[in-house]
């Protein structure tokens, strides 16, 4: 899975927005020299965060963006969703192959003997495996994870000093 720069950047400025010592909202100016990219293609991708819910928008010459939930609540995955969309890791494109055609055909009869159905592409099989372990990893990470864990980097680097 390939993960799209507009992905990256929405990750940094959630992550600088959770950072914030102020707790209130950031301008988008902020955020763009802070991240190093334009204020309008920043703009997209915020307006994609604050549709899926994961950032409020704030209106006027004061405004800018805050995190709409906690930074332990926003995962990786809903993140990346919200950004690439929820499209699948891989389809099967080789339904039609001479492999697959007698791959079918070995499991057709094994199915007939033990009277169970499924014609499914073997490789999606553990493809999807694959998808729902990454799937369950980016869940499993949070902004506040990232966080907690330069704190604890930051915390080991003075306590060795």
């Amino acid at each position: 899975m390939q993960f799209s720069k507009s992905t990256d950047y929405a990750l940094h400025a959630l992550i600088h927005l959770a950072y914030s010592e102020r707790r209130n909202n950031i301008g988008i100016k902020e955020l763009s020299a802070m991240l190093g990219v334009s204020e309008s293609y920043l703009s997209k991708i915020m307006s994609k965060l604050r549709q899926d819910g994961i950032v409020r928008a704030a209106p006027g010459v004061n405004g800018g963006y805050e995190l709409a939930r906690p930074a332990g609540e926003i995962t990786f995955l809903e993140v990346i969703q919200a950004i690439q969309g929820r499209q699948r890791m891989f389809e099967c494109s080789n339904l039609d192959s001479q492999q697959h055609r007698l791959l079918t055909e070995e499991k057709d009869a094994e199915r007939i003997r033990n009277s169970q159905g499924n014609n499914e592409c073997m490789v999606k099989k553990v493809m999807n495996g694959a998808e729902q372990h990454l799937h369950q990893y980016l869940r499993d990470h949070t902004i506040q994870s990232v966080l907690d864990a330069v704190a604890r980097n930051s915390n080991d680097a003075t306590s060795k000093e």
